[in-house]
């Protein structure tokens, strides 16, 4: 069996020293030399050949960390790697897996030509916006579910009227998949959009009067929609309203409207570092699931039984 390395990128560097210590596996030592205009080079300070190298990386912006990933990708691959495994926790440029009108590029195709051309040989991920992206691959992709840390989550809290929520129509799938798992009903929030993160209205789908409600999506960005979301459904009647959301981007002024909102608590994962602290914010890590797909993946071992819903 080949020897296993694992490496961070410098977006993700708190996680991937969890995953290293779940795994049992030490972080490998790798150096990034920046030049005084901005350039910079990654460099492995140890030998790769023959090795199985992970590499942890999620691609947040801005685009330097997935310039920084792929140069590491190559640098693996140039240095004799038997495998380069690509975890990319959190995956930039998901929200651009179509053309949603003339002349844009798709980026998230785009990611994972890059990606192959630069020499990896299979990723790990986590919720991704779209699902087809998996199919923009020619190497695996092994699709991991936050679910699997969440659901655990809501059981703990006990809650005697759960009602899952999606913040939009494109994330019913997700919410009713929760819903199955326990056994409960969903509701939907429609929404219309004049612009990107600017929302002109939104209306609710569904009855929410005494309900423990739960908004489950994939990431939280500006947190328009779910701070709207939250309100609409605690004036039309929710006993509580949390929000579950995997990939906590949180730009603008995305903290003080959680904080400001009717929001009991925004669940998180660690999959990107939180900018600050917010009160209202609870933070569950993926590390143990990623150590454990990392272990399975390497025995060449199913995967397909951790996954809840």
């Amino acid at each position: 069996m080949s020897k296993i390395q694992l490496f961070s990128g410098r977006s993700t560097i708190e996680l991937a020293e969890k995953i290293s210590a779940k795994h049992g596996t030490a972080l490998g030592n790798v150096i990034v030399n920046t030049f005084s205009d901005g350039e910079f080079q990654p460099s492995f300070e140890e030998s790769v050949r023959g090795a199985d190298v992970f590499i942890i990386q999620s691609t947040v912006p801005p685009a330097d960390n997935l310039m920084e990933l792929l140069m590491m990708v190559d640098a693996a691959k140039r240095a004799s790697a038997n495998r380069i495994v690509a975890i990319m926790p959190y995956f930039g440029l998901a929200r651009q897996d179509r053309k949603d009108k003339p002349r844009v590029p798709i980026g998230a195709k785009l990611v994972a030509k890059m990606m192959e051309a630069a020499g990896v040989t299979r990723v790990m991920t986590m919720d991704l916006h779209a699902d087809q992206i998996q199919g923009f691959f020619e190497v695996p992709v092994d699709h991991l579910f936050a679910s699997t840390v969440f659901i655990p989550y809501i059981k703990s809290l006990n809650l005697p009227n759960i009602m899952m929520a999606s913040p939009d129509m494109g994330g019913t799938k997700r919410a009713n998949a929760y819903a199955k798992h326990l056994d409960c009903g969903v509701v939907v929030c429609y929404k219309q959009r004049k612009k990107a993160n600017i929302i002109s209205d939104m209306f609710l789908i569904g009855e929410v009067k005494g309900k423990d409600v739960i908004i489950v999506d994939d990431m939280v960005d500006t947190a328009g929609t779910l701070t709207k979301a939250a309100d609409l459904m605690m004036e039309n009647g929710a006993t509580s309203v949390r929000a579950m959301t995997t990939h906590p981007i949180l730009s603008g002024d995305a903290y003080e409207k959680i904080e400001n909102s009717k929001l009991t608590e925004l669940i998180v994962t660690d999959t990107i570092p939180l900018k600050k602290q917010g009160g209202k914010i609870k933070v569950i890590s993926v590390a143990d699931l990623f150590a454990n797909i990392m272990k399975k993946v390497t025995n060449h071992e199913s995967i397909s039984e951790v996954f809840i819903c």
